[in-house]
């Protein structure tokens, strides 16, 4: 199916709104594990994944079933984004990269950013509504 004018309008706020909301769980995963033994801190170049998403390239992995039984595969990673470990500030003696500070630092930043983009993408539907209508 070819995209419309208006499906290409959204398109583009509404994959940085799939992205912001995967990086939202790995930040609230690091945060939730910074206790765990050997756990390392992962987070995603989200420019950099927001541009191969916006330009198609990779992602969505086709899986062939070739038993009536397979059931579908379910990722929680949208477009196969690419996890990157994040570098260690401060070793810690149980093998855990976690900084809450960074962490805390970067949920917040990214927690504004997704409202942001909300808004700038309610803002569109907005001034579509208002054409439409006419007032």
């Amino acid at each position: 199916m070819t995209p419309t004018k208006l499906d290409q309008q959204f398109d583009f706020q509404t994959q940085a709104l799939k992205l912001r909301g995967y990086r939202q769980q790995l930040l609230a995963s690091n945060i939730a594990n910074a206790d765990t033994p050997n756990y390392k801190a992962v987070d995603i170049d989200f420019a950099q994944e927001l541009k191969r998403v916006v330009n198609k390239q990779g992602g969505d992995l086709n899986l062939s079933a070739t038993n009536s039984h397979h059931l579908q595969a379910v990722s929680g990673n949208p477009y196969g984004a690419t996890i990157l470990y994040r570098a260690v500030s401060q070793p810690s003696i149980d093998g855990n990269t976690v900084n809450m500070d960074i962490e805390r630092g970067q949920f917040a930043e990214n927690a504004l950013r997704y409202e942001s983009t909300i808004r700038v993408l309610s803002g569109q539907f907005k001034t579509l509504m208002t054409a439409i209508k006419g007032t």
